[in-house]
């Protein structure tokens, strides 16, 4: 069973930025791609930004494109999400997802943290 902890959410002035972690566990890990999605109070859910494990590809939603900075760590099975020049609207719970190899959904998701930025 593999099992995704958040880490480093808060809340931050616009402008401001944070570090979102994933520290990804178990005997069995494997990964073909990690995703961030988060979702505000009354909005659906929304990829935030991708990182293919294997090749370190990346995709990101044009909200964020230019702002933020998904990374990954393939010795410590970690993903970071680098958040720069933060604005209200990015105000969501974060979560943190895994899709492994040969899957077509992201069937492994961490509990969420919290980032709140104010205005």
């Amino acid at each position: 069973q593999v099992q995704l902890v958040e880490s480093g959410g808060g809340l931050v002035q616009a402008g401001g930025s944070l570090r979102l972690s994933c520290a990804a566990s178990g005997r069995t890990f494997s990964s073909y791609a990690m995703g961030w999605f988060r979702q505000a109070p009354g909005k659906e859910r929304e990829l935030v930004a991708v990182i293919f494990w294997g090749g370190g590809t990346t995709y990101y939603v044009d909200s964020v494109k230019g702002r933020f900075t998904i990374s990954r760590d393939k010795a410590k099975n970690t993903v970071s999400l680098q958040m720069n020049s933060l604005k209200p609207e990015d105000t969501a719970v974060y979560y943190c997802a895994n899709r492994v190899p040969g899957a077509s959904n992201y069937d492994y998701w961490g509990q969420g943290t919290q980032v709140t930025v104010s205005s």
